[in-house]
């Protein structure tokens, strides 16, 4: 969970290639699997961030972790929140990221901006977080772990 340090903090996302054969198009952060050759889930964070977007980790500082999420297809998620300095350039790896774009902190910590959104299919009530947010490029439509992630980040910092 990169917060870019401006003037008013934003969170940076990036928006996954179609051509995944998983969550394609999808809004996330960067990140992925931990492999063998990382530590640990910060490592793994740290690793992947420049891979995927050429993030070097001298520009973040990791200030910890939030508790582990369940997705509802059992993958387990730890979310490393960083704090990233002015000054970098990013790289994106265009096998996997199509785009990337900042939301500012504050959107994405109103509530108001935390919407329910279900849908009946197949014959089944599917239910599921979002948080649309209109930039200059076009509405990004943040939902599912990744919102579902924000949503925890907001919870903490509101306690």
């Amino acid at each position: 969970m990169p917060i870019v340090l401006r003037e008013e903090p934003t969170v940076l996302l990036t928006e996954r290639t179609w051509q995944l054969t998983t969550h394609a198009g999808q809004i996330a952060f960067p990140g992925g699997k931990v492999e063998s050759e990382d530590a640990d889930a910060v490592a793994a964070a740290l690793r992947e961030t420049r891979e995927e977007i050429g993030l070097e980790s001298r520009w973040i500082d990791v200030v910890g972790v939030l508790p582990d999420y369940l997705t509802g297809s059992a993958f387990v998620v730890t979310p490393v929140v960083g704090l990233v300095s002015l000054g970098f350039e990013l790289k994106l790896n265009s096998e996997e990221v199509a785009d990337t774009f900042e939301v500012p902190l504050a959107y994405l910590m109103n509530p108001a901006h935390h919407l329910r959104q279900c849908l009946d299919w197949q014959g089944t009530r599917r239910e599921w977080l979002a948080m649309p947010y209109q930039d200059q490029a076009s509405t990004r439509y943040i939902w599912g772990v990744t919102a579902a992630l924000l949503r925890n980040f907001y919870r903490l910092m509101a306690a």
